[in-house]
This record gives C-alpha cells, structure tokens and sequence, in this order.
C-alpha cells in the first residue's frame, strides 16, 4: 500500500457514506494519533485498538446525529501525498472553513490540530483537514 493514511480516510468515507455504525482499520502508530484527534475533537463516537495478529486493527464507532442521522464528518480530505508533502510553518498553518473544522497536522511533538500547533508554535505536515 503507497499511501495508508489515505486508505484510513477512505475507509472512514465509505462507511459514512453506508451508514455504518462502525468501521475497522489495519492499525498503524499515526493512525492511531490521527483517531485520538478525532476522538478529542468529537469527530467520532469511540474507538478501541485491538492487537490482533501482527498489525491489529481499530475499531470506530461513527458519531451520528440522532433526529437528522446525519454524520459528524461532513468530509474528509487528504493534503499532504506520498508523491507531493505539503509542509507549513508555524506562522502559515492552514485554517479550514475560518476555523469551523481542523486541519491535522503531524509535528515534531506528536500528532494535533492546527489550533494546538499553532498554540505550541511550531509547523509541520499538513495530514488532512476534517469538517
């Protein structure tokens, strides 16, 4: 697989797109920040690592709205490629929808929001941007 994080963010759209309650992943160490980020910032219900076999998996439950049955994420989208990164400063960091959504950046200190990245003041790998 060339670019695993962009699998992590197209399984996470098709199960949102069949309503699915809950999804599994092959884990890896920065998906499994990038599913802590999301936790954090109400994105997502749950979720739960599970170490079986060599890679382990995780398990999310997506967060829905109750009357409208309406997703948390409205949508997910992949910045930095394996065939073009995209990095930006700390006085550059991206603002997405005028801060209504995130976008997730991995740093030297871990991987966190812009809002946390730009409170640290420091830059890095624009991941994703969620909304």
């Amino acid at each position: 697989m060339t670019d695993p994080i962009a699998d992590y963010l197209t399984r996470l759209r098709n199960a949102i797109k069949a309503s699915h309650r809950i999804v599994e992943i092959p884990a890896s160490n920065i998906k499994k920040e990038i599913t802590k980020v999301l936790h954090d910032k109400g994105y997502i219900q749950n979720y739960k690592f599970e170490e079986v076999g060599p890679q382990g998996t995780i398990k999310i439950a997506l967060k829905y709205n109750p009357a409208t049955k309406q997703n948390a994420i409205v949508k997910l989208s992949r910045v930095s490629k394996p065939g073009l990164r995209k990095y930006a400063p700390k006085n550059e960091l991206p603002r997405v929808i005028n801060g209504l959504g995130i976008a997730i950046i991995s740093t030297s200190k871990g991987v966190m929001t812009d809002k946390e990245a730009r409170t640290e003041g420091i830059g890095g790998e624009v991941l994703c941007y969620v909304y």
